[in-house]
């Protein structure tokens, strides 16, 4: 099996081409070089999928059995249709690594695989979109959207496309588990939003990169919601970081009106908190009967802090400083209650 990542130097892209390479296949990465080291064994090609002499040389290197896209993020939906246009010769299949936020719902209403997806044009730049008022969609949703119609109009049926939700585990680069990992160890009276009892759906990054790899080699086509089936409490999770680190935290269960109306910022400085009614109503059902297998989250958790304790760290993204609220706004809103 001879597979191209696109990416595949950190996070999901790097767990994928270890896999795969512990599959016994032959892998090449592509990217520019910027965000990590290439994974020992892949064969590294070096360039900007933006730029055409760059993919062109690209091709040289295939013929692929899959190409499987993990960097479409940071490219507008033209980016993405003149890559797979150009890849289609040389490549069977495509499994392209989206997102929930591509779906019109999101995340105002429950979701199948079946739901409505944002209009965006195969061949619009990176300024299609727009951002609603309450945050939802999104313009990065639009532009994801406008990604998978490029790869379907390259790929046809020969496309698979995998639509997470959250992704946690160790090497995650946008700081969500990390900052409730340190909050735990931290201690102390921990604010935490209500209720208890919410039911979250983040997978393990290993479960995603199993699967897609999994669908490199399936005859499934369309798309596939990727969410934990089971999920876990918020009071579990909490639970499971204070155990892992040792903290001697006691969580504070808040109203979410009481957050909101202290203007704490949804889904960052409270990681994995929004009061939207789907936002943790994402069936992966789909996913469940074609293979996908998640791991409990509460490993998801232990694994990730002896990655951070055993020196892990992200490559530098500026999400992660998005996320965690601040001590002394937190202790204010403690106080306050």
């Amino acid at each position: 099996m001879r597979i191209l990542v696109m990416g595949g130097t950190w996070f999901l892209g790097k767990h994928i081409a270890e896999n795969a390479l512990a599959r016994g296949w032959e892998v090449t990465t592509f990217n520019r070089g910027h965000s990590g080291r290439d994974v020992d064994g892949v064969k590294p090609v070096h360039g900007d999928r933006t730029n055409h002499d760059d993919l062109n040389r690209l091709a040289t290197h295939g013929p692929w059995d899959v190409v499987i896209d993990t960097s479409s993020s940071d490219f507008a939906p033209r980016d993405v249709l003149a890559a797979a246009t150009r890849l289609r010769p040389v490549a069977r299949r495509w499994v392209h690594i989206s997102t929930v936020s591509v779906y019109q719902g999101w995340p105002h209403q429950p979701l199948t695989d079946a739901s409505p997806l944002l209009d965006c044009p195969a061949d619009a730049d990176e300024l299609f979109g727009y951002t609603g008022a309450d945050g939802s969609p999104t313009t990065y949703g639009f532009q994801k959207a406008g990604g998978e119609r490029a790869v379907a109009q390259a790929f046809g049926d020969a496309a698979v496309f995998l639509r997470p939700g959250v992704v946690l585990g160790p090497g995650e680069y946008v700081g969500r588990l990390p900052w409730w990992l340190e909050r735990a160890k931290r201690g102390g009276r921990i604010l935490a939003p209500a209720p208890a009892e919410q039911r979250i759906q983040p997978v393990d990054v290993r479960d995603v990169a199993h699967f897609a790899l999994d669908q490199a080699v399936s005859s499934e086509h369309g798309g596939f919601n990727i969410t934990h089936p089971d999920g876990i409490t918020f009071r579990g999770f909490l639970e499971a970081c204070l155990s892992e680190t040792g903290g001697a935290g006691a969580p504070v269960w808040v109203d979410p009106s009481i957050l909101v109306e202290q203007g704490v910022k949804q889904w960052t400085e409270l990681p994995l908190w929004r009061t939207h009614a789907g936002v943790w109503a994402v069936d992966s059902s789909r996913a469940v009967a074609a293979g996908l297998r998640c791991r409990p989250i509460t490993d998801t958790i232990r694994d990730t802090w002896r990655w951070w304790v055993e020196g892990g760290r992200p490559v530098n993204h500026p999400r992660w400083a998005e996320h965690g609220i601040a001590p002394e706004k937190e202790a204010k809103i403690l106080a306050s209650l």
